[in-house]
């Protein structure tokens, strides 16, 4: 009897310690899954990508816009091209015509188009005859102006060697390199890259006369 109570007792004991055993052979495995688990439901950080900054304007007219307020370059970026332009001193004599022609709201709603504007002097070069009988004469101005713009954002490099159709339906030619740009081979690009929020400008020192639209003398 005495025999058989201690060997039962060496039995439980061996049971427990088994038991023991098991249960700390197993915990490195949970604590191992668990940090495994936390690090896959962990949040991965990335740094914000910072946008590429916008090419500069170029050319010798730009030192005639103003260096602040709405008519200078940041200020015209903020803004859509008509409501734009009418704030730069440069483009005073385009911002009439394009009233006059009632081109404001047309210019202003589109989306992603490049507008070749006539800086004052341009205009200086049409006889005041000529250009008091064009800005009199809605169908022909809205030609001449609408002529001026192309439905696409156009950049420096495309301007090398574009051809681009206009929203008067014909279409324009450029040329150039570097900094010296031309259009239609007469027209010089005297100040590029302006940018507004929905265009691209090019300010130019000569008008473009579309097709069957060049005024008479």
């Amino acid at each position: 009897m005495h025999l058989s109570g201690i060997a039962m007792a060496v039995s439980i004991t061996a049971a427990a310690t088994a038991l023991a055993a098991c249960g700390t052979s197993q915990a490195p495995s949970s604590s191992s899954d668990m940090s495994q688990t936390a690090a896959e439901a962990a949040p991965t950080s990335t740094a914000p990508t910072a946008p590429a900054p916008a090419a500069a304007q170029f050319g010798a007219g730009c030192a005639a816009v103003p260096s602040d307020g709405p008519g200078s370059f940041s200020g015209m970026a903020v803004d859509p091209v008509a409501t734009a332009a009418s704030h730069n001193p440069v483009l005073s004599t385009l911002v009439t015509a394009v009233k006059k022609a009632n081109l404001g709201n047309t210019l202003n709603s589109a989306q992603g188009i490049t507008v070749f504007a006539p800086a004052n002097a341009a205009f200086d070069k049409i006889p005041p005859a000529t250009l008091g009988k064009v800005l009199a004469d809605n169908a022909t101005l809205t030609k001449i102006l609408t002529y001026h713009v192309v439905g696409q954002k156009i950049t420096p490099a495309d301007l090398a060697a574009g051809d681009f159709k206009t929203l008067e339906g014909a279409s324009l030619k450029t040329s150039g390199n570097g900094q010296d740009f031309t259009v239609n081979g007469v027209s010089h690009v005297i100040c590029g890259n302006v940018q507004t929020a929905n265009a691209t400008v090019y300010i130019v020192d000569s008008v473009l006369m579309p097709p069957a639209a060049t005024p008479a003398g």
